[in-house]
């Protein structure tokens, strides 16, 4: 039963074990500084804290952009309210010109447009820096819009 390794009583048992090797610590870069060139991609993070975030992952967001998300999320659940406030308003004089089923399904992917615009920003932003984030979704905002809502209001009537 040779396994490959010495095994007598005075060796430090293990040593060249090439299973046991753990290699250093991975390679990581603090803010402001970018690798460049072959193996870059295998360079992580150094986090505020001292932690390492590993190549691939994103770093974990700060208290302020945690903030503004919020407070951009905030808005985008007003905008849905927003749409299904001004939509239900607008069905009666809207069914004069268009189907009700067709209506309808016009309401309910304008109430849900709010909600897949904030998800697809965040998820497709995922590794992208923060900023660029907020940027995608303030420009959500500015799209989606509950321009029924605005228009009409909630007690307004359509002239």
């Amino acid at each position: 039963m040779n396994s490959g390794r010495d095994d007598h009583a005075l060796s430090w048992d293990g040593d060249d074990d090439p299973t046991m090797d753990v290699g250093g610590p991975a390679p990581a870069l603090p803010d402001g500084f970018t690798a460049v060139g072959r193996g870059s991609d295998d360079v992580g993070h150094i986090n505020d804290d001292g932690t390492i975030t590993p190549a691939g992952e994103p770093a974990p967001l700060g208290s302020a952009a945690l903030v503004t998300l919020g407070v951009i999320g905030g808005i985008y659940a007003l905008y849905v309210i927003g749409w299904i406030i001004g939509g239900v308003r607008l069905q009666d004089t809207a069914n004069f010109l268009v189907s009700p089923v067709g209506y309808g399904a016009a309401l309910w992917l304008a109430v849900a447009a709010p909600i897949l615009w904030f998800v697809t920003a965040f998820v497709l932003t995922r590794a992208a820096k923060s900023w660029i984030r907020i940027s995608a979704l303030v420009a959500g905002l500015a799209l989606m819009v509950p321009w029924p809502f605005i228009l009409v209001g909630a007690v307004g009537t359509v002239a």
